[in-house]
């Protein structure tokens, strides 16, 4: 009877540690989020994300950033970031870089369903830019190299669907480094246009950065908008346990309804909008396949010029 008795207490003992599971190699997870922004308001708008991962994990969780989208896509490359938050581009970029060692598990739906955006060309109202046609041999600034919608759909539609080669078209095509850069350029006329997104009339990059102070209303104008583009996803590394992979999404999963103030922070969520960021579904890679094969034509593009 000792002796089963001292066993139980050994297990009884043991059994916390045991039902750690995949936080005794885990007990830290870092979240990489792109460079849409400035970092402080990107850590901002992402801190109480952070803590509420931080509280239904169980881990300590930190946030990582980079000064552009291939930082981000490297460091998931090199397993110093567990999951991280791309864009479609960026997340096809990753994709590459591992040889498929990473996966997307959810995306951003709106309240009527949709998961999509557009990647829009804006100018200055008043520079007498009103399309596309008006931009030749204007300097025009793409975001970055893994951005979604401030290069990768842009560039393909312009080379493909509209016969325009960027490189000779415009009189210059430098990478502003993040959408916000490239619109307050716009702004002050470092450049004549610039690629970035919104997601509909209400809500994108020069909305926002209307709303935060940073530019004038009224001072950006759209001059040409993309088809729609799957929203990009959260993404883990293959190699994370499975177990650890779900407890991840389900915790995002829920983030909306467990912290609704929290998740209208992290997704900007504009009163005015009427269909705004509602919650994150689940996704698999074949939705983003076709991004994966865009980047790879825009790399042979590349190679031919």
């Amino acid at each position: 009877m000792k002796l089963f008795t001292t066993a139980a207490l050994v297990a009884l003992i043991a059994a916390p540690a045991m039902a750690e599971g995949w936080k005794d190699d885990y007990q830290v997870i870092k979240f990489g989020i792109l460079s849409g922004e400035n970092e402080k308001d990107r850590l901002m708008r992402n801190e109480p994300l952070r803590t509420y991962l931080e509280s239904q994990l169980g881990v300590k969780v930190e946030i990582f950033t980079a000064g552009n989208y291939d930082g981000v896509v490297q460091a998931m490359a090199a397993d110093q970031i567990e999951i991280a938050r791309f864009g479609s581009s960026s997340y096809a970029a990753a994709y590459t870089a591992t040889e498929g060692g990473v996966r997307p598990i959810l995306t951003t739906t709106k309240k009527d369903g949709n998961t999509g955006y557009n990647s829009i060309v804006v100018t200055r109202c008043d520079s007498g830019i009103k399309s596309l046609d008006d931009a030749k041999g204007k300097v025009h600034a793409f975001a970055d190299p893994d951005s979604t919608s401030g290069y990768a759909v842009p560039f393909f539609n312009m080379k493909e669907k509209l016969g325009i080669d960027p490189a000779s078209y415009f009189a210059a095509t430098p990478f502003s480094g993040s959408h916000e850069a490239g619109v307050q350029g716009v702004v002050n006329g470092t450049f004549d246009t610039a690629s970035t997104y919104q997601n509909n009339e209400v809500d994108g990059i020069p909305q926002r950065m209307v709303s935060k102070g940073m530019i004038e209303d009224g001072v950006i104008c759209t001059i040409w908008e993309s088809p729609e583009i799957t929203v990009g996803p959260w993404a883990v590394r293959n190699n994370l346990p499975d177990e650890m992979v779900e407890d991840i999404t389900v915790a995002l999963e829920n983030f909306a309804e467990n912290d609704p103030e929290g998740f209208k922070l992290v997704t900007s969520f504009d009163p005015e909008d009427a269909n705004p960021d509602s919650d994150y579904i689940r996704v698999d890679h074949d939705r983003y396949q076709w991004i994966v094969d865009m980047r790879q034509w825009i790399k042979e593009q590349r190679r031919g010029s």
